[in-house]
């Protein structure tokens, strides 16, 4: 096994749109890389388009492989769920679909527990209102979204989305997370 591959992992999550959770993750220390992409359908080779019809069953998610030396999955998950909610089933805010569900998809049982722990906290501490509906599943196959879609709030900050929506939850997680930041 090559070293760097020791040293990441990788684990996908679901927090509605993946412009905002990519945008959040590209700006957390210790993360190597974020993918846009589709996962959790069951429609092969799945495109922006089909999945934004809620009918191939995908969730937009983000692949975020991060140096397990620098940064652990349960700070990953602090930022995941600090930064979306995870109390809407299929929504969040005005983007409504299963396409924008809340979901964790884990590479293994280790992952799996770590997910499962954190909910446990959460609802344990009362942190949210209301009851935490986050889909946690095992990993099937991870589609990358379309090269546009990479790395969008960077190229569009000024696009209506991005300034009304991606914007605000970037600095949200910047002010709440300072000490996580490149």
């Amino acid at each position: 096994m090559d070293l760097d591959q020791e040293r990441t992992e990788s684990i996908v999550l679901g927090g509605g749109c993946f412009w905002c959770t990519e945008a959040v993750f590209l700006g957390v220390l210790g993360v190597v890389s974020v993918e846009s992409g589709y996962t959790g359908g069951t429609t092969v080779n799945p495109d922006y388009a089909s999945i934004c019809t809620g009918q191939t069953g995908h969730a937009e998610v983000v692949r975020v492989k991060y140096d397990t030396r620098s940064l652990k999955l349960e700070t990953i998950l602090k930022i995941f769920f600090a930064t979306h909610d995870p109390t809407t089933l299929n929504r969040q805010g005005h983007d409504v679909g299963s396409q924008y569900r809340s979901a964790i998809f884990f590479n293994s049982e280790q992952q799996a527990e770590v997910a499962r722990a954190t909910v446990r906290g959460l609802q344990a501490a009362r942190i949210f209102r209301d009851p935490i509906v986050t889909e946690i599943t095992p990993l099937g196959q991870f589609w990358k979204a379309e090269a546009h879609h990479q790395n969008y709030f960077a190229r569009n900050p000024y696009q209506g989305y991005c300034m009304g929506i991606v914007a605000p939850k970037v600095a949200k997680f910047r002010k709440e997370f300072a000490a996580f930041l490149r």
